[in-house]
């Protein structure tokens, strides 16, 4: 659990990092959009000052230094002047396709004076006798850029943030990947050179006189061949699993068989069909028990060793060419809190447990199998059904 929440805390962070970041460029950039917006208003101020001095002085001799340092000055905010009755006078920074009628540009620029209305109110110009002009503006299209560029920006920064949480979460899947394996190939070697002692003594035993017919070199036996099964489930594991097509029902129904030897008589089993008893579906036998076996004492241990398991095989409704198995107990059932967290290696509630076998059954069944393992029902004081999906033939 420790290693899993500094994972959790790990990707949070990655989050709150962007979250930062991103507010952060809003925040200096809102402030550049309102330094350039107050200078693009005075500019705007001094053009409508310069615009009524032009036209109500009767003086020339600056007109050429007014029309080159301030009109002409104004390469970037589009600027449209009326006539009190709404005549286009002027237009600069405001983009008329070249060759366009009259018309068709006197359309344009009313559209553009429309545009401009909603951005800011027009600028009256006295010009005497009681006449005026309006003069209409809107921002340059480098203040209106700035204005979308954090939006641009935090969309990058989104991007950057999923691609790391996925390339994280990737990282520690295969991280995952090396020590399952690792530690399966290790077991099943480690396994390998007792159990092969084991046999010799076994054969030892049943030649001897002195134990010929003895119970403990049958049950002997059947605990070598138990270890044999390990063994195979570790080296599958370890290695690429070769599934095959397998009459579903009746390899649950030896998977039980097995278990229910083996667990208290106060739990009874039940197995279940909708399906023609000779359904295949592809498994590997010894995973696909070891699968069936954690999630059985998992039930088992949820019903303090007392109560009923029953295992349902059908046809999931979304996928008629599918097997689902719904494995369904009388425990304690698991809260909402928690549905999530039960297949995470290291999740337990039990005092003396490692929290792998759920994790281990879903590997197999997801990674090996290419199916499914979920929780599809579960209710606090009622119990839980657990539902494998597999591929049929």
């Amino acid at each position: 659990m420790p290693i899993y929440d500094q994972k959790s805390r790990i990707k949070l962070v990655i989050v709150a990092v962007a979250l930062l970041i991103g507010a952060a460029t809003v925040i200096y950039t809102n402030v550049l959009v309102q330094r350039l917006s107050e200078r693009e208003q005075e500019q705007i101020d001094l053009y409508a000052k310069t615009q009524r001095y032009i036209i109500n002085t009767e003086e020339t001799s600056n007109l050429s230094f007014l029309m080159d340092e301030i009109i002409g000055a104004n390469t970037t905010i589009p600027v449209i002047v009326t006539d009190g009755e709404g005549n286009i006078v002027d237009a600069r920074n405001v983009n008329v396709p070249k060759g366009a009628s009259e018309q068709a540009s006197i359309r344009l620029l009313r559209r553009e004076i429309e545009l401009m209305k909603e951005q800011h109110p027009p600028i009256v110009i006295e010009i005497g006798a009681g006449l005026r002009n309006y003069l209409y503006y809107k921002e340059s299209d480098l203040l209106t850029q700035l204005r979308y560029y954090p939006l641009v920006q935090l969309a990058i920064i989104g991007c950057l943030a999923v691609i790391a949480y996925f390339a994280f979460s990737y990282s520690r899947r295969a991280e995952q990947n090396r020590v399952w394996v690792g530690l399966a190939k290790e077991t099943a070697h480690q396994l390998g050179t007792p159990l092969s002692s084991l046999v010799g003594w076994q054969e030892y035993l049943r030649e001897s006189e002195r134990f010929r017919g003895e119970p403990i070199v049958e049950e002997l036996g059947k605990d070598i061949r138990r270890l044999e099964i390990i063994t195979e489930r570790f080296s599958n594991i370890g290695s690429v699993p070769v599934l095959n097509d397998e009459n579903i029902l009746r390899v649950t129904q030896n998977a039980i068989a097995y278990l229910q030897s083996r667990v208290s008589r106060k739990v009874s089993f039940e197995v279940k069909t909708d399906l023609p008893t000779d359904t295949p579906a592809q498994v590997n036998i010894p995973l696909f028990d070891w699968v069936i076996e954690n999630i059985c004492k998992n039930a088992v241990d949820a019903m303090d060793g007392k109560g009923s398991i029953t295992i349902h095989l059908r046809r999931p409704i979304r996928n008629k060419s599918q097997i689902a198995i719904d494995i369904t107990d009388t425990g304690k059932g698991i809260s909402k809190s928690k549905m999530d967290r039960v297949f995470q290696p290291g999740y337990t509630t039990k005092k003396r447990g490692w929290g792998l076998g759920l994790a281990l059954a879903k590997r197999i069944i997801e990674n090996y199998h290419k199916g499914k393992l979920f929780v599809k029902w579960s209710e606090v004081g009622r119990g839980t059904t657990f539902r494998v999906i597999l591929n049929g033939e």
